[in-house]
């Protein structure tokens, strides 16, 4: 097999694929808000949020009915700050129960919603409130001991933005109170009919979710309801999701996974999503006993902690019917602790901010299959692989493109540049590098800009620094060709664990014990304190090559 794709609509025209998405429901007429009302009208009093607090040791609760009157409120807030059809909402909010209103809210005013991580600082921080010409921005006070609401104070002169909103805590002079404006009045009963005729239609500019801007600043990926609808759709289907879905998200609601795939999959579904404030995996255990929670969602390290802390403290997981992983490979090691600990099945999903999840693997593979494999396309998507270099020809190892329904609209202000990435027939260029599983499926390989070849094999550095990183004496790795070159040498980048640094034999001792081919094994180590990382956590490889080229 020379090409990896679903093949929906190999040869048809952007304008037939598009009917075709809505002929097969993976678009619709509907939104998310109506999902919302309709869970209200149905289920008023089924829970519907669980928020942690950590430093307060408490947990908020929504039930819909509740959900839906205080979108409502929040919608009015909204107004009475003259947010208009098509304006952009900044929200740089941790894991708080309000970002959950908010998103609602900001769909039923017609607005533009930009979620912003925390750890989001000033240069960062200026460049996406500029360039996407935020009208509002709420963020707290503080976060991590840098001061946020003060530095979108500071910055304020240098941008549209005509009103910032403080969560919790103190607030700069000339801001507005969260708790006074959005909570304390009870704007649904006063503008509720200022709402009618504004709600966003399902095509029209939704959310705008950044990049990790692993070589500059990122990009701002524009969707729709009916391009996040469609992953979100494939993602539920696949796991066969249901009403009686609980899912214990431990990633940020400002990314994608806790976006779509935790609060809009929750809602869609009629089901229960839980969260909290910051990392604990005690706490993420008492969620998913207190909740009963069904699915647990995170990047494997979260997993394997989690897994860890059951493991110190027991708690009931018997609910536990699927743990899902992401943003990394997953190893062997990992399915047989989460099967061990929680007796649940792991699946893997390969996805980005362009497309939200792209392929998964499935419930019908052998139950070790997510260590070999990120799985096939969700129904709505089509892959396949080109050699490198060439888009014309297909490869079972090289460049890894994409299409389908769940497509972005493009980059916000930046079109050419997404435009660029497309082949005439619609193919996405992901810059990923991926090989085939052999059953439609694919594993990625790492990104081909990091690509280095021996014998004219692509060395699989993503799967190599997993690895590494479950050394004993290290806690995160990073692989790179110091300068670039595919016939590079192979640098690894260690963070040592618990002051205990590695040596690069014991590194390579444990690559060969896990079964890797020694051409692949790093000729050079460097142990560094900590690695240079983007606000999505990915590893900014563009400065280790910097640092090491020499």
């Amino acid at each position: 097999m020379t090409t990896t794709t679903t093949s929906i609509l190999a040869s048809s025209s952007a304008a037939d694929r598009m009917a075709e998405y809505r002929r097969r429901g993976w678009w619709r007429d509907g939104t998310f808000l109506d999902d919302l009302r309709r869970q209200s009208r149905e289920r008023p009093r089924k829970l519907a949020i669980a928020g942690r607090r950590l430093d307060e040791a408490r947990t908020d609760t929504l039930d819909y009915a509740e959900l839906a009157r205080l979108t409502d409120r929040f919608a009015g807030a909204l107004l009475e700050l003259d947010v208009q059809r098509g304006d952009v909402v900044a929200v740089q909010l941790p894991n708080r129960w309000e970002m959950v209103p908010l998103m609602f809210a900001c769909m039923a005013v017609g607005a533009v919603i930009c979620p912003i991580a925390p750890v989001c600082q000033e240069d960062e921080l200026r460049h996406r409130l500029s360039l996407t010409g935020a009208k509002v921005c709420v963020t707290v006070p503080e976060w991590e001991g840098y001061p946020l609401a003060e530095t979108v104070a500071g910055l304020r002169d240098d941008l549209p933005l005509e009103h910032l909103v403080v969560l919790d805590g103190q607030a700069p002079e000339g801001a507005v109170d969260f708790q006074q404006h959005f909570v304390s009045v009870h704007w649904e009963k006063t503008r509720a009919a200022d709402l009618e005729g504004r709600q966003l239609r399902p095509d029209e500019p939704f959310v705008v979710l950044f990049t990790s801007g692993t070589t500059g600043f990122s990009k701002g990926v524009v969707h729709s309801q009916n391009t996040v609808h469609s992953g979100v759709r494939g993602y539920v289907d696949t796991f066969l999701l249901r009403e009686d879905l609980v899912v214990a998200v431990t990633t940020p609601l400002v990314h994608y996974s806790g976006f779509g795939q935790g609060v809009l999959a929750g809602v869609m579904l009629g089901g229960t999503v839980a969260f909290q404030d910051g990392p604990d995996f005690a706490g993420l255990l008492d969620l998913i006993e207190r909740y009963g929670a069904t699915l647990l969602y995170g990047p494997p390290p979260t997993l394997s902690g989690v897994a860890q802390a059951q493991q110190v403290d027991p708690h009931d997981v018997s609910s536990l019917r699927h743990t899902v992983t992401g943003a990394a490979p997953v190893l062997q090691e990992l399915v047989d602790e989460l099967r061990t600990t929680f007796g649940a099945r792991t699946y893997s999903v390969w996805g980005m901010s362009e497309f939200g999840p792209v392929t998964i693997s499935r419930l019908d593979y052998n139950q070790d299959w997510a260590a070999h494999s990120h799985g096939r396309p969700i129904d709505s998507m089509e892959i396949r692989i080109d050699v490198c270099h060439d888009p014309t020809k297909r490869a079972p190892v090289g460049r890894l493109r994409a299409r389908g329904a769940s497509q972005a609209l493009g980059y916000f202000k930046q079109q050419e540049a997404f435009d660029s990435e497309l082949t005439e027939d619609g193919w996405f260029d992901t810059g990923d590098v991926a090989r085939e599983d052999g059953r439609g499926g694919i594993r990625i390989l790492g990104r081909s800009r990091d690509t280095v070849l021996r014998d004219g094999i692509v060395v699989p550095m993503a799967e190599l620094e997993a690895i590494i990183s479950r050394h004993p004496k290290v806690t995160e790795a990073a692989l790179v060709g110091p300068t670039g070159q595919v016939d590079d040498p192979i640098l690894a980048v260690a963070v040592p664990r618990g002051g205990r640094r590695p040596s690069l034999q014991e590194i390579r001792a444990h690559l060969r014990d896990h079964g890797q081919d020694p051409r692949f094994f790093p000729e050079r180590l460097e142990v560094v304190d900590a690695l240079p990382k983007t606000l999505t956590g990915k590893v900014r490889k563009v400065e280790l090559r910097e640092l090491y080229a020499g």
